[in-house]
Order: structure tokens, then sequence, then C-alpha cells
């Protein structure tokens, strides 16, 4: 990846599920634009940190359980002591490949409870975490991963679905609240894309890959990078009259 503009020199950027695939992938795109950068996760960040120092020195990482109100506040703070600012949080940690599609009717309230606990609760407990900061700074950028399967269904995930849905509608709202203090809140809905803990999962790749490509305009796997690109329109300048929206980015899959 080549440096360019470092269109957001100045910025500090909080990516949680860093460690790997769609996050590890925006991290880097950040770096090469000039951010500084805190790659946040519950393992594999501190590796992960490590190859994003050879593209930028202004990298941290750092453990953040987004399921813990806790560790999200300290790991804030953290942030803020370190860089002095907080300008740009995607919300991307969430349980998806370690699950196994299965009926509805066999899924676990426990299971629920978990999927909900990081994929919905954990953005609020982010957004909730940040926005003193962003309010008073009068800038921020906030961009949640939703699923493309939200908007056309699956079988054997309705509880991942129902909370990748429930990031759409908070998306949403969460602009509506926001907008007085000029910080922008947007989604970033990707297809099935081939990171790596996708490819080592079969039980997800053997029941969708087949299914997705056939949906797809586009007739090739999706990369993080397709979707870090997304992510990264929505953390700068160029989406400064944009908020509230969702870009599908799976191919052409799904049509708005």
């Amino acid at each position: 990846m080549q440096l360019n503009a470092r269109r957001l020199e100045g910025r500090t950027a909080i990516v949680t599920g860093a460690a790997y695939g769609i996050g590890y992938a925006a991290a880097e795109r950040f770096a090469a634009e000039g951010a500084k950068v805190v790659l946040a996760d519950i393992k594999g960040h501190e590796e992960a940190a490590q190859r994003l120092l050879q593209l930028s020195p202004d990298v941290m990482a750092l453990s953040i359980d987004v399921r813990d109100d806790a560790s999200v506040a300290e790991g804030v703070d953290q942030v803020l002591r370190h860089f002095g600012s907080l300008d740009i949080l995607v919300n991307n940690a969430a349980i998806s490949a370690e699950l196994h599609p299965t009926p509805f009717e066999d899924q676990a309230l426990d299971d629920w409870r978990r999927v909900y606990e990081v994929n919905v609760l954990g953005v609020f407990r982010m957004c909730r975490a940040v926005s003193p900061h962003m309010r008073q700074a009068k800038w921020g950028r906030i961009i949640n991963i939703a699923s493309g399967t939200a908007f056309k269904g699956a079988p054997g995930m309705l509880h991942y679905i129902a909370s990748k849905g429930a990031i759409l509608s908070m998306t949403r709202s969460l602009a509506t609240e926001f907008g007085s203090d000029n910080v922008l809140v947007n989604c970033v809905s990707p297809g099935l894309t081939m990171t790596e803990s996708v490819n080592a999962a079969e039980h997800i790749t053997g029941h969708f890959q087949d299914f997705a490509m056939s949906t797809r305009v586009l007739k090739r796997a999706a990369t993080a990078e397709d979707v870090a690109n997304a992510i990264y329109y929505f953390a700068s300048d160029d989406s400064a009259f944009v908020t509230g929206q969702t870009i599908t980015a799976d191919g052409g899959s799904v049509f708005h």
C-alpha cells in the first residue's frame, strides 16, 4: 500500500476487532492515510500492531472487551491519554465466523444473548464512551459494520442477522442524535468477505459461499481491503455531508 496525500493526518482512529480481517484492513488504510491508529481487540492485537508499525509509528495496541463497561471506558481513557484525541471509531468487533448455521428453533437463548452482547451492546458501549469527547470537539466519525444478510436474510443465522439488522437501525438513530455536534454516523454492510476467520470456517464457507457468489454482479471473492475502502470513505472529509447512511460493499448483491 502506497502513501499518497495522507488525508487523515492529525486524526486518531480506534478500530475494534482489529487483530485481523476487515478491522485490520481498515486500520492499515487509516495508517496509510496518516492517522494515529488504535487496534483494539481481545486477542491478537499486539501482533497486529507490530505488523502495522512497518507502515506508521503512530500505532497502539489496546485490549478492549466490548462486553464490559469498565474495559470500554478504560480503553477510551487510554487512547485519550496516549494520543490526546479520539476522532474516528469503527465498530467492527462481532461474533460471526465462530457461529454454526442452525435452524432458529434450535438456537439457544444463551447464544442469542452472547451475540447481542458483542454485536449490538458492544456498539452501544463504544458509542457511549466516545460521545463526550467527539461532542466536545464538534467533530467525529463513527462507522458501524453491519452485514448484507440483514437486507436479504439467510437460513440458520437468525441471531447474527437480527443483530446486524439492529446495527442498521442504530446507525440511523445515532445519526439524528449526534448531528448537531458534527459527529457523523454511517454504516458499511459487507457481503461474505474472505478474511482469515471466514476462510478457516468451513461451516460458513460451505454454507454461504456459492450462494453469495451467485447473487453478485461482480463475480469475484470479496477481500477485507474492499470493505476497508468503503470504511475509509466514511472516515474521510469526502463524506462530510453524509450521515445515517449505509454502503453495501458486496459486489452488487444487494441494491438500494
